[in-house]
């Protein structure tokens, strides 16, 4: 009789799936997975949406600092990027992320040091996909967002 009780589990353990074979599985669609996040490129809308962004915030960084300081700044495009006349020169970055960013409307930006500054806009682009735009416009008194 205990012959027949041990054929009998073993016949139950043949019929499911080993720790093993579930382990491999899931390895195989986790390489696969990987595989095609880094196959897949970044969509250039996100590009030109995350450099906006960080435009409002180092706009407002510049905004701050010439609060602080008591000096006039102004944001200006140049042919490498941008910079902040009247900051130490590197204090903030000078450079877009993204590959392919243009500014619409390179009218330099006047950031302070007075606490209510002009409405003032900038209009981004990107060059993979130019008929996609972002704004980062500020109305003088609140800080600057995307739109």
């Amino acid at each position: 009789m205990r012959a027949e009780f041990s054929s009998a589990s073993t016949s139950a353990r043949r019929t499911g799936v080993t720790l093993l074979e579930l382990m491999v599985v899931v390895s195989i669609m986790a390489l696969a997975t990987a595989g095609m996040s880094i196959a897949l490129r970044d969509a250039p809308n996100a590009q030109l949406e995350r450099e906006a962004d960080r435009l409002a915030s180092l706009l407002e960084a510049g905004r701050a600092a010439s609060r602080a300081s008591g000096v006039p700044v102004r944001w200006v495009v140049t042919n490498a990027g941008f910079r902040f006349d009247g900051l130490t020169p590197k204090s903030l970055p000078e450079n877009w992320l993204a590959a392919g960013i243009s500014v619409q409307s390179a009218q330099p930006i006047l950031l302070g040091p007075e606490p209510i500054i002009g409405a003032q806009s900038v209009v981004l682009s990107i060059s993979e996909a130019p008929e996609h735009t972002a704004t980062v416009t500020s109305d003088g008194l609140r800080p600057f967002t995307v739109q």
